[in-house]
């Protein structure tokens, strides 16, 4: 069996776009989350319509930190996910990467599937369970699979399909400041009120420790939504409305701060300053 760098489970979610050919600081910190250069990697392409070039980059960036056992698993089908040899490799793992492109593909394949399964098996005996855009979505047991751009909230404005659920009591969303996902986000959670809203935007992570605390990586921002004190018209407003929200708590992090996710709360914040805890991190690696 391979050796883990912590019985700790450990997420580690990306808001898509991350540097792959520069100092590629949150995919080194991946690695280095998943044992080094002695990590076990196995990258999942299927979010993409472009799974040979996903990963082909994958393996060239994970190959350049010196890992060389780097496996992929890619189910075509809800049947595929029962392929033994597949569910072995996840067993096997200290890292699993998903890659971009649609999170209803993910949806279609993992969820209450064999290989789901073995996701959940890696991420509690302490492998690192990773991803990037439709492969951070997923980690949520709902996600946005769809929905309108904008900062307003509108009604209906997303769809809601299964996540993979390694992440309770959360909805992930990605390229969040870039594509103008603030809208549709505080619209899932309003009407939703028991769940945070986390946006993340790209080439940022949060590093999410036993499902309780996380931590801001990268160079932009990370969104917490927190609605269970709010006023909303949600329940009654017409399709395509603006929505009343009224009440909503919004956090704001950078690189450094520490969140915990059962109280809702900043925790602590080291300021970070990425060009230059990049360069430091591939100067010691």
């Amino acid at each position: 069996m391979p050796r883990y760098p912590s019985t700790t489970p450990t997420l580690f979610i990306i808001g898509g776009a991350e540097d792959r050919v520069g100092r590629a600081a949150l995919l080194r910190r991946f690695v280095r989350l998943s044992g080094g250069r002695r990590s076990r990697l196995v990258v999942i392409p299927t979010a993409s319509s472009f799974q040979g070039e996903v990963v082909d980059s994958y393996r060239q960036v994970f190959t350049r930190f010196g890992v060389e056992a780097i496996e992929v698993v890619n189910p075509q089908s809800r049947q595929a996910a029962h392929d033994p040899a597949s569910v072995a490799l996840i067993d096997e793992a200290t890292g699993i990467f998903m890659s971009g492109g649609s999170q209803l593909r993910l949806s279609q394949f993992f969820p209450g599937t064999p290989l789901g399964d073995a996701l959940h098996r890696a991420h509690a005996r302490g492998a690192v369970v990773a991803g990037t855009s439709a492969g951070a979505s997923i980690m949520s047991e709902f996600m946005i699979s769809m929905g309108d751009e904008g900062i307003t909230p509108v009604q209906r404005g997303s769809q809601i399909s299964a996540g993979i659920g390694l992440l309770k009591g959360v909805v992930v969303d990605q390229h969040f400041a870039q594509r103008s996902r603030y809208g549709r986000l505080l619209s899932v959670v309003a009407a939703s009120p028991s769940l945070l809203g986390i946006g993340i935007d790209e080439d940022t992570a949060i590093e999410v420790h036993d499902g309780t605390r996380f931590t801001v990586h990268g160079r932009g921002g990370v969104i917490v939504m927190d609605c269970r004190g709010v006023r909303t018209d949600a329940p009654d407003a017409r399709r395509g409305a603006p929505l009343l929200i009224s009440g909503a708590v919004i956090h704001t992090l950078p690189a450094g701060a520490t969140f915990d996710l059962s109280s809702a709360e900043l925790v602590d914040f080291v300021e970070q300053h990425p060009d230059v805890d990049a360069g430091l991190a591939a100067a010691k690696s």
